[in-house]
């Protein structure tokens, strides 16, 4: 789960660490509000959309206008910017053409920036130990400093019995180039960081840019966390958090059935039981000359009425030209997966065509099922006679 830049900085504070003050605001009023109650001379309007590049980006009302990130000088120009930028739709490399429209700004308090940096923390999925990554170059995307300055990034991974100890801390403080009270500052702050990750749950807290004051603070001017789904029941503060209108509308849907579900840009549709076979089955597709619409895996132990939803789901998606099942029968039975697409097929009026890869538990009572069932449903035999079944009907039909 993703949060505003605004709610991860509140989180944040609530362990100590360094944030400009701010104040969140959904109209221009409330913007001017929130400069008033800080001194000046110097604010920053920032969007708040789940997206990166957020200063660099444009509006698409106006793609040479200002980003999404803005400095001012006066409380008048808070709202003036304020009100240019709600109800807008702000495109970043992150967002995508499409972009997505602010509906919520963060007002802050300008800052004296001497040094930009780069801090995060993440679970490295190779040592399975949360690592904490630094550079000297923020303000940059990671990986682009990672491609051309590898010698710029400090790791330190933190083993998980002693935590995160003063020798971490100081190595990551002099591998920014930090000196005097300034490293005794960063400690604290990655002390504090550190504290907010574990406690959290968090699978990434990111500070871009981390910044050092004129007069030798470390403040996280910016801050990203993303959380571990899986354990958010333990966390309904954070829970409470999300912003649903940040997220793509399928996937939603897909959570209420327990459904893993993520929307691609191709037109053939996929319904597939385990991760692992879902990756095959869009590689293959893409072997075969397609393009994948989505990946879709409907988990082991799925009942008619949620593979019928999946089945909904994929049909709603106006892209999707055909649909390829693959199911591959150990705890999930092929009858169960063929009663749900025959169900589903029936309800939405199927109009693409649909080829149906079973084997495994029950697959000879699931073939039985479609081929019973009147639907011009085409049968594969394997995973890469599906793939190029469905291409090719994909082709032929357009």
């Amino acid at each position: 789960m993703n949060i505003h830049e605004y709610q991860a900085k509140q989180l944040l504070a609530r362990y100590g660490v360094a944030v400009p003050k701010g104040f969140v605001a959904y109209t221009a009023e409330e913007a001017e509000k929130a400069a008033q109650q800080m001194p000046g001379p110097v604010w920053v309007v920032k969007a708040q959309i789940h997206a990166g590049g957020r200063g660099a980006g444009r509006f698409a009302d106006d793609p040479n206008g200002k980003g999404g990130v803005r400095v001012v000088k006066s409380v008048a120009d808070v709202r003036a910017n304020a009100a240019a930028m709600l109800g807008k739709v702000l495109v970043t490399k992150q967002t995508g053409p499409r972009g997505k429209e602010v509906k919520r700004l963060y007002v802050e308090d300008g800052c004296d920036i001497k040094r930009e940096l780069y801090l995060s923390m993440l679970v490295d999925r190779a040592t399975g130990r949360v690592t904490v990554v630094a550079s000297t170059e923020g303000g940059m995307e990671i990986e682009e400093v990672a491609a051309k300055h590898p010698e710029k990034i400090v790791k330190v991974a933190i083993d998980p019995v002693t935590g995160l100890q003063g020798h971490h801390a100081r190595r990551v403080a002099f591998g920014l180039g930090l000196a005097g009270k300034q490293v005794g500052t960063a400690v604290r702050f990655l002390d504090a960081m550190y504290k907010a990750f574990v406690d959290l749950d968090a699978s990434v807290v990111e500070v871009n840019p981390l910044v050092v004051t004129g007069s030798g603070d470390v403040i996280a001017l910016d801050a990203k966390m993303n959380f571990d789904d899986n354990a958010l029941f333990r966390h309904k503060d954070v829970a409470e958090l999300r912003d649903t209108d940040e997220e793509d509308p399928m996937e939603l849907e897909a959570g209420k059935y327990e459904l893993n579900y993520v929307k691609l840009d191709g037109n053939i549709g996929c319904m597939v039981n385990g991760a692992g076979l879902a990756m095959a089955t869009m590689d293959i597709i893409k072997l075969y000359g397609g393009e994948p619409a989505n990946f879709l895996d409907v988990g082991g132990g799925a009942t008619k009425e949620r593979v019928t939803a999946a089945f909904k789901l994929i049909l709603s998606d106006p892209n999707v030209e055909g649909i390829l099942v693959n199911i591959f029968g150990g705890i999930m039975r092929c009858d169960v997966i063929a009663e749900g697409v025959v169900a589903a097929a029936r309800e939405v009026a199927l109009n693409v065509p649909l080829v149906v890869r079973l084997e495994g538990t029950n697959v000879e009572l699931g073939k039985k099922i479609m081929k019973q069932s009147g639907l011009p449903i085409l049968s594969a035999d394997n995973l890469a006679d599906a793939a190029e079944k469905i291409v090719k009907a994909v082709k032929e039909a357009a």
